[in-house]
């Protein structure tokens, strides 16, 4: 289970800015109060500006994405047209990854040309907006490091973008730790077993796709392939948000673990308040919560090591607002 006093500080890069540093176009910053003050308590940050690494310089003229739609967007001046960073911001993003394939995640600053994750303007020749598309830098990280996962900062006031995004950070960062390295199939066979409860409350199709992957055609491969194969899939798989029917359903499933040891009683309880969290009466926290309580006492090793009951550090909250 995560423990914010034991994860020994998870690697994740952040755009600079939100760190409080003055890199941005203007000079100034967006300092994150939540990233600094909540999410440092877990997290070692690294910032990252793509547009100083591209020697664009502080202050700087504002850049901007443009193209016509279906085009890839060149990344050029918004006073001199003739400005075009586009293959520096290319290479600064593919430098970043090759050196950084040890990150868990990465926030990111909305709305920028190079940093922005989505909805991020994109402009004619003429001037008028166009489109919209990713920013350059996650761009290249999408093609060249997929699975890790990336969000936005302004995205994170929604609580369910925020509890995906982190829970997402700590299964790369199980990942990582005990698998990425590991020379033979046990490990990763173990990883799926204590992360099927979390897979199937995101995916239900891909849970037992992966499922069926590694129990037929996986051993007739090599292990590196089947290890980015798995990964890719299930990190995707990851970054669908869960819902109130989704959990229901994995919540209803680890219950079925504890049926043979409760008392009548106490299993409509649990019911119960299972039913209270799918009609949306109470948050997840709540069922969580008992059933951790009960598994403590009757699950099997098993159960009690499914990170689906505790994917994240506890003092986060995370869990009592969705």
């Amino acid at each position: 289970m995560a423990d914010i006093t034991t994860t020994n500080a998870i690697p994740v890069g952040i755009s600079a800015c939100l760190m409080g540093e003055q890199v941005r176009y203007n000079g100034g910053h967006k300092r994150s109060r939540y990233c600094l003050e909540v999410l440092q308590e877990c997290f070692a940050f690294e910032p990252f500006c793509p547009e100083l690494e591209a020697g664009l310089g502080v202050p700087r003229e504002p850049i901007r994405l443009v193209g016509a739609p279906g085009e890839p967007p060149r990344v050029k001046g918004t006073v001199d047209p003739e400005l075009d960073v586009t293959e520096r911001l290319r290479e600064v993003g593919e430098a970043f990854v090759a050196r950084h394939r040890h990150l868990r995640g990465f926030i990111l600053m909305k709305g920028s040309p190079s940093c922005g994750l989505e909805r991020v303007k994109v402009y004619h020749e003429n001037g008028m907006p166009s489109h919209a598309d990713s920013g350059l830098f996650v761009q290249v990280m999408r093609e060249h490091f997929p699975e890790l996962p990336l969000e936005e900062e302004a995205r994170m006031n929604d609580a369910v973008l925020r509890e995906n995004f982190i829970t997402r950070v700590f299964a790369l960062d199980d990942w990582k730790r005990h698998v990425e390295g590991a020379t033979g199939f046990h490990a990763l066979i173990q990883f799926h077993s204590r992360q099927k409860y979390l897979l199937m409350a995101h995916h239900v199709e891909a849970y037992r796709e992966l499922g069926r992957y590694l129990g037929s055609e996986a051993h007739a491969l090599p292990l590196e392939e089947v290890k980015r194969s798995y990964l890719q899939r299930f990190m995707a798989a990851l970054s669908r948000p869960a819902t109130r029917k989704t959990h229901t359903n994995a919540l209803m499933h680890v219950m079925g673990y504890l049926k043979q040891e409760l008392e009548s009683e106490v299993k409509q309880d649990l019911l119960q308040t299972i039913e209270e969290y799918r009609l949306g009466h109470v948050h997840l926290a709540v069922p969580l919560r008992l059933l951790n309580h009960y598994m403590k006492r009757h699950g099997s090793e098993y159960i009690r090591q499914q990170t689906y009951l505790d994917p994240h550090p506890y003092e986060l909250g995370l869990r009592n607002a969705i």
